[in-house]
């Protein structure tokens, strides 16, 4: 061979020489367009076809994300108790207790904390106690430094056995630090075992609440706790004397 002259290179059969593949690469991506757009027309691929160029694995930011309306759901709907009222089928014997005040003595404790709030609890307490039939003279106000002491009163005014019934009234706003959980916690469950272990009913009238609007909103507890505990104290009256009767 001649000095200066390359040796001619020998080609593959069915190799494509440079030219040609340059040619090749430039028409891949015009391809691969056609195809997508001919998926868009038939619909997308079979489901499980393994075909390339099929729709992406990843959700539509419509199916990533609820509607709206959904989504907001949670935060529009306010709490709220069950419509309706108690029925209790014909056949069956039944003891209610009626909220009525004859011939019945009734301790108050209260909380001076949060005064403003339990000072009108405990007028709405008493003007219930008085439409109901009890007299100023048969009711006894025990007021105590806070919700913590209530179980305590109400324990003790139990005790003496001269009440029909206990009105516990507070109110405990939540504040920065844990303490309205322990003190709202243990307020409730004494004041239910100031009534379990004596056998005379205590009314809860203490506020649990976020914040004083909250507790001027349900200032009417008072009045109900106060219906609460005539009526309870009527179911036990009406139980003992069940139990009496009873042949022996």
């Amino acid at each position: 061979m001649s000095e200066g002259l390359e040796e001619p290179r020998l080609r593959l059969e069915g190799e494509p020489d440079e030219e040609r593949r340059e040619d090749i690469t430039e028409l891949e991506p015009e391809r691969e367009e056609q195809a997508a757009q001919a998926l868009v027309r038939e619909g997308g691929p079979e489901e499980g076809s393994g075909e390339p160029g099929g729709w992406p694995e990843e959700e539509s930011e419509a199916e990533q994300e609820p509607p709206a309306e959904e989504d907001e759901l949670p935060r529009l709907r306010e709490p709220e108790h069950a419509a309706g009222q108690l029925r209790i089928p014909d056949g069956y014997g039944v003891i209610e207790g009626e909220p009525s005040g004859g011939r019945r003595s009734v301790g108050v404790v209260v909380a001076r904390f949060n005064g403003e709030i339990t000072r009108e609890l405990l007028a709405r307490a008493l003007e219930e106690l008085e439409r109901a039939g009890v007299g100023r003279e048969a009711v006894t106000v025990v007021p105590v430094p806070g919700a913590f002491e209530l179980p305590l009163a109400a324990m003790a005014l139990a005790k003496t056995r001269r009440y029909s019934c206990i009105v516990a009234l507070g109110a405990v706003i939540r504040g920065e630090t844990p303490h309205f959980d322990y003190v709202a916690s243990e307020a409730a469950s004494g004041l239910q075992l100031a009534g379990i272990e004596t056998g005379v009913p205590v009314a809860f009238g203490v506020l649990t609440v976020e914040n004083e609007s909250q507790a001027r909103e349900r200032l009417e507890k008072g009045a109900e706790a106060a219906r609460t505990a005539l009526e309870m104290a009527d179911v036990f009256s009406q139980l003992r004397a069940a139990a009496g009767a009873a042949p022996g």
